[in-house]
């Protein structure tokens, strides 16, 4: 079975885990920080915060940004359950804002007509998820521009795409947004194995967000609400989480990171090569902004069922039967039966439901031999 997703890891990777083994730390040590700092410095931001996964990352932004009970936070449905989960981990509601049919992100059109909306029955939303899905950038200015009109706080889920950009500005910068999110998950541009890190350019939310995956807690004298009474006085300022990220995993960032721009590139002439193979095809091929660089997290085609006259059941089974570890991203988030029993239903964010219907995700990985790209395309030739 050839995968949707796969890690690349070679001997450097090894190697810094293994020297981080035989040092005195494998837990929190120096290397975090430094990993924290080299992301920092690639992505333009001020501040990393590493932490254990993305939905981590996400969960201290929220709480970071002020979320509390009674709270609004709208997302997209084309996503995974945790760019939406944050917010009940606050006691939020949640809403959702429809997808762009080309691209396939949140669509600036509906979201201003969304908020329009709202204001008028004030109950505007206090932060907003876009996501970029698949590694290509939202249209984070437009969406900033209307988050400031309406006094909205922006979390920036960029789980999909370090390594893109968005006029020539690296995601991650946070230049129209308030937090930025990356996951590090092992089918993500580069991994820790597992983990996530929050980026930001505000001293408070960092501050914030290093107590919250720490217990809430600090050993930073200048920080102290009162005078230290020995070396070994810490406080503990709020109520936080064990989310921190370990050495071990950090070192394999740090060696994965120097081979950022090496993975997009390859994952980039990967989906280039299936546009020109699937030409023809009744598909509805992933469509790149003319100001993006995708990271090219994920390759999406949609199918043209009335071309096709095969179902999408149908065409995922002969697929998978083919050895072809086809997937889909993402059932919709409010059609999941946790969100219908929070009142969601069938019909509301139509451009996502039919996405979904449509949508099959192509094995892309930055190791993928070209062998095992031209099997994929045979197979869906053939299947199609």
């Amino acid at each position: 079975m050839i995968p949707y997703g796969r890690q690349d890891i070679n001997q450097a990777d090894i190697d810094a885990v293994v020297d981080v083994l035989r040092s005195d730390f494998i837990t929190q040590g120096p290397v975090v920080p430094h990993f924290e700092d080299d992301v920092a410095v690639k992505v333009g931001a001020r501040y990393g915060v590493a932490v254990n996964s993305g939905t981590s990352a996400l969960h201290i932004a929220c709480i970071a940004l002020g979320l509390e009970p009674g709270d609004l936070l709208w997302t997209v449905p084309n996503t995974f359950v945790a760019s939406a989960n944050c917010g009940r981990y606050c006691g939020a509601n949640i809403d959702f804002v429809d997808i762009d049919p080309l691209t396939w992100n949140m669509s600036v059109k509906r979201l201003r007509e969304k908020l329009i909306r709202a204001q008028k029955r004030n109950c505007l939303p206090k932060v907003l998820v876009p996501v970029h899905f698949a590694g290509q950038p939202t249209e984070q200015e437009e969406i900033r521009t209307l988050a400031d009109e309406y006094n909205v706080r922006v979390l920036e889920d960029a789980s999909h795409s370090i390594g893109a950009t968005r006029r020539g500005e690296p995601v991650g910068s946070c230049r129209w947004s308030d937090i930025t999110i990356f996951s590090f998950h092992p089918v993500k541009i580069i991994t820790t194995a597992e983990g996530g890190m929050a980026m930001t350019n505000d001293d408070e939310l960092a501050r914030r967000m290093i107590l919250l995956r720490n217990h809430g807690i600090t050993r930073e004298k200048n920080h102290f609400s009162r005078k230290a009474i020995g070396p070994w006085y810490y406080e503990q300022q709020m109520l936080g989480f064990n989310y921190r990220m370990t050495d071990i995993q950090a070192a394999l960032g740090i060696t994965q990171l120097k081979r950022l721009e090496l993975f997009v590139n390859r994952r980039n002439i990967l989906a280039d090569r299936y546009n020109k193979t699937l030409q023809g095809q009744p598909l509805q091929l992933p469509t790149v902004q003319s100001d993006n660089r995708s990271a090219f997290h994920l390759y999406v085609v949609r199918l043209k069922l009335d071309e096709i006259k095969k179902t999408h059941q149908q065409v995922f089974g002969e697929l998978r039967k083919q050895g072809i570890g086809v997937n889909l991203h993402y059932m919709p988030v409010h059609l999941q039966p946790y969100y219908r029993n929070l009142g969601f239903k069938q019909g509301q964010f139509p451009d996502a439901e039919r996405y979904a219907e449509e949508a099959v995700t192509l094995p892309l990985y930055s190791n993928m031999k070209q062998e095992e790209q031209d099997q994929v395309i045979y197979a869906l030739q053939e299947v199609l």
